[in-house]
């Protein structure tokens, strides 16, 4: 299999491609990630392409908070929805409770899912192209650096995947930082692009309940 490459003008190729359940490498706000419909067998297929093993939580990418609603059952406490309010979209991963359709090959039977919006208008649009939420995992073989290059990707995963689509990435040079709520406390799972102190800022006075 050759890996096609997709131009950023044709963004609509890309996403039949999502739709049919195939691995399409896209940049965002921060690195490459490797997307597919969040359904059990394209994860699986994602995996195996990352050669990554599977029991792992896989995060996903909205094209807003409105899609919300497809992925987790509950809502936004008022210190996620402050913390949503001012970071997306942006790097910012926050965790929330898997909706039942969400498949155990992304939440790794957490119960849970890591999601956020990135601030990157390509990426917005195709996952509001595909009509799907797009696991939002790092673009590359598991082990080795992240992509922020088309070119980079296909170093690593050319013949492996379906496509990437030719664009260039976002400023941030770090990851997405992930916060959860358990119970009233916070919990920074990974400082990334947004600083600790700058979540806490954020947070402070609002009710901090469970996501």
């Amino acid at each position: 299999m050759q890996t096609e490459i997709v131009k950023l003008s044709d963004l609509t190729r890309a996403a039949e491609l999502l739709k049919l359940g195939k691995l399409v490498a896209f940049p965002t706000d921060t690195f490459f990630a490797l997307g597919v419909a969040i359904r059990e067998e394209p994860v699986k297929s994602l995996f195996a392409a990352k050669g990554r093993m599977a029991g792992n939580p896989v995060p996903v990418l909205l094209s807003s908070s409105q899609q919300l609603a497809q992925v987790t059952d509950g809502e936004l406490s008022p210190a996620g929805s402050a913390l949503a309010a001012e970071y997306w979209p942006g790097p910012l991963t926050i965790v929330v409770s898997a909706a039942p359709n969400v498949p155990e090959a992304v939440t790794a039977g957490t119960g849970s899912v890591g999601v956020r919006v990135p601030d990157h208008d390509p990426a917005r649009e195709l996952i509001a192209l595909s009509e799907s939420p797009l696991t939002g995992t790092s673009a590359n073989l598991s082990g080795m650096e992240p992509c922020k290059t088309a070119e980079q990707v296909l170093q690593q995963l050319d013949g492996v995947i379906d496509a990437v689509v030719d664009a260039p990435c976002g400023p941030h040079s770090d990851p997405s930082t992930v916060v959860r709520f358990d119970a009233q406390e916070l919990q920074i799972l990974r400082e990334g692009s947004i600083s600790e102190a700058d979540i806490r800022r954020v947070t402070a006075g609002a009710d901090g309940s469970r996501l």
